[in-house]
């Protein structure tokens, strides 16, 4: 048996339990060595005689799955599996799951930090006093204010304990909401344009679909509050890019965190020129904790899968 193991965080290592246990059951792991995520032209180079896949955020098509006859199983290594063509892996007969969850607490751990530092301003802050400037900035306070969460998940869920800690209103949209839930933890469920035009932070924590696309388009923006500070940890397409440069040229934006972009890496954002913005690459997930977490989960998948057993977290029952 032939797997093969992309993600950028994984590499051959006795050190990793997880990997151990994945080597022990094959007969040959071959590992991405490119140092980023693989293209579909490279996938085609070395996927086709492999029966197994744990796969990173490379490009899956459609074209990719329909040359390996031997694939049976696709494990992603996180949530998302939208740059897996799950139609075409369907036809195909191969199983495909994903790890939700494990990285929940990274995710919104990073996504509530990003709030603290816009509204503190503080990379300016920092940068100015290295530079030996000693400027006077007002920020904003965490207290009282209105928070709006777009996406109840695991991850949202985290952002929403956070920022009770704070005494901040959380409010939340989802399509599908656990009102219990909700009423349990002192979380208003509103409507999309509710919580568009009540937030004074407003998080996306949900997966890019055909649906959630450019969600937050210029219309989206002309719902919100003048100075909201908006934070996407989950996924780039999210965000009309240009229509969020044109809020932060206008100052509808007061700040912008951004973990995920539409290009990544972004190379030449005109995003960068704003000094309340924070870019980070896509780092939300990476800590030792998730990605112990994920590793584990991904592996356990992927053995299930192969092995015809029970896995619960198939996103393309076939």
């Amino acid at each position: 048996m032939k797997i093969l193991v992309t993600p950028t965080s994984m590499k051959k290592s006795t050190d990793n339990a997880s990997l151990r246990k994945l080597e022990n059951y094959a007969d040959e792991v071959i590992y991405n060595t490119t140092g980023r995520p693989m293209t579909a032209e490279e996938l085609l180079e070395i996927l086709p005689d492999c029966d197994g896949y744990l796969a990173g955020v490379d490009q899956v098509t459609e074209k990719v799955l329909r040359a390996c006859p031997r694939l049976r199983a696709v494990s992603r290594y996180g949530v998302g599996y939208e740059r897996v063509d799950i139609k075409a892996a369907k036809e195909c007969g191969i199983l495909v799951s994903n790890t939700p969850g494990a990285n929940a607490e990274a995710v919104g751990e990073l996504a509530f930090g990003m709030m603290l530092t816009l509204a503190r301003q503080l990379i300016p802050l920092d940068q100015s006093t290295r530079q030996n400037g000693w400027t006077r900035a007002n920020g904003i306070e965490m207290y009282g204010k209105t928070v709006g969460i777009i996406g109840l998940g695991a991850i949202g869920r985290v952002v929403a304990r956070c920022a009770s800690g704070f005494c901040m209103r959380v409010i939340a949209y989802d399509l599908v909401i656990d009102r219990a839930y909700c009423k349990k933890h002192g979380i208003e469920s509103q409507s999309f344009d509710e919580v568009l035009s009540q937030s004074d932070f407003l998080l996306l924590h949900v997966p890019l679909t055909d649906s959630t696309k450019h969600m937050i388009d210029r219309e989206a923006f002309r719902h919100m509050k003048n100075g909201v500070i908006l934070i996407n940890a989950s996924r780039g397409g999210l965000i009309d890019e240009t229509a969020a440069e044109e809020a932060l040229r206008t100052g509808k934006l007061g700040g912008l965190g951004l973990d995920a972009f539409e290009t990544e890496p972004p190379v030449g954002s005109p995003l960068f020129q704003y000094e309340n913005v924070i870019a980070t690459p896509h780092t939300g997930a990476h800590t030792k904790e998730a990605v112990t977490n994920m590793t584990s989960m991904a592996v356990d998948n992927l053995i299930a899968m192969l092995n015809g057993e029970e896995c619960k977290y198939i996103v393309n029952g076939t």
